[in-house]
């Protein structure tokens, strides 16, 4: 089997193709372009790629054509020798990794499918707007303070109560600088309200979210995420596998006799933990008679009601590892124990 590096550039990227006995039979810059119409001329081979912004694109086109493809992360190659004593670039870079796979079999992040990808960046660009919206609504709120004025605290129909504070205590409206921001805070009201729409419909026409949606707390941004950042539940073998991957386990810090449990690792996605400790505290909120809340009320008087949103948070994703996993529906006499959701 042949090994082809790539070194990937938005416009141009280095290659490096390798017998299996590491003689290289072609490196050169080619068009980041022109790389799926090579993948076509080139027998079946192992292609190496850094993870990066276009990596799991080109991956897609190198499957198709035939090609192995291993996707290695990014913190993983300097380990490799790529930017070792401080000499960094694209030629070498796509050499220490084409010699590297002759010689052993380089590990892969997972390469989530096209429907993964497109629903991690549907609920990224929504979350962008909810940003930018709450940076606008911020800026405001600083003028507020200077005029001495109070406006009831929520993004829902912000700028006409900014407005009807300005017109009652004021008498006047509102600067036209002013006015221009709140003129933005309603058009991004109205992208959200879409997007929340467009997330919902999603949500609704998948039969796996709609299963997952029977979980207290869980809606659709939660289900959508969850599905998007999983994507093949038969990767994990058990509910604490999915834990363990989102970052909601606690760590732990041994050297010989001394051994100490850590806050949680945080590894993995951020806005699906996020996600799922909103979800926490919705059901907490909303569902306080369900069998797991009252699991996490009793965790509370033990460790605190941060700890216990955290803990919840975790059984959440190993309740719905399972459902997704079962094909089943909520039950809430099983959701009070599910396996590997240990209190931290």
């Amino acid at each position: 089997m042949e090994h082809l590096a790539i070194d990937l550039g938005s416009r141009k990227s280095q290659i490096c193709l390798r017998r299996a006995d590491q003689t290289v039979l072609d490196e050169r810059k080619v068009e980041t372009d022109h790389l799926e119409a090579y993948f076509r001329r080139l027998a079946p081979s192992r292609v190496i790629l850094e993870t990066s912004a276009e990596s799991f694109r080109i991956a897609d086109q190198a499957r198709a054509a035939g090609h192995e493809v291993r996707v290695v992360p990014a913190t993983l190659v300097r380990t490799l020798g790529v930017g070792s004593r401080r000499t960094k670039n694209d030629r070498k870079d796509a050499q220490v990794l084409s010699e590297v796979s002759c010689r052993i079999d380089l590990p892969s992040v997972h390469i989530p499918s096209s429907e993964s990808r497109e629903r991690k960046t549907i609920c990224g660009m929504r979350e962008a707007q909810v940003s930018a919206r709450t940076q606008l609504i911020n800026c405001v709120r600083g003028w507020l303070r200077t005029q001495r004025l109070r406006v009831k605290a929520g993004a829902d129909g912000f700028a006409d109560r900014v407005r009807l504070q300005q017109t009652l205590q004021c008498k006047t409206e509102a600067p036209d600088y002013v006015e221009s921001m709140l003129c933005t805070i309603e058009q991004l009201d109205e992208q959200i309200q879409a997007a929340e729409k467009r997330l919902a419909k999603l949500a609704k026409a998948d039969g796996t979210c709609r299963l997952l949606m029977t979980v207290p707390g869980v809606g659709p941004v939660t289900a959508i995420r969850f599905t998007a950042a999983i994507d093949d539940i038969s990767r994990f073998p058990n509910a604490h596998a999915v834990q363990s991957y989102l970052g909601l386990v606690p760590g732990e810090y041994q050297s010989s006799e001394t051994q100490h449990r850590l806050s949680i690792t945080k590894a993995g996605s951020k806005r699906l933990r996020w996600a799922l400790v909103q979800a926490a505290w919705s059901a907490r909120n909303f569902r306080p008679d369900d069998p797991m809340v009252a699991w996490s009320i009793e965790v509370e008087k033990r460790r605190g009601k941060a700890i216990a949103v955290v803990a919840l948070a975790r059984k959440l994703a190993g309740i719905l590892f399972a459902i997704w996993r079962d094909g089943t529906s909520y039950d809430k006499q099983r959701g009070a124990a599910i396996p590997g959701a240990l209190p931290m």
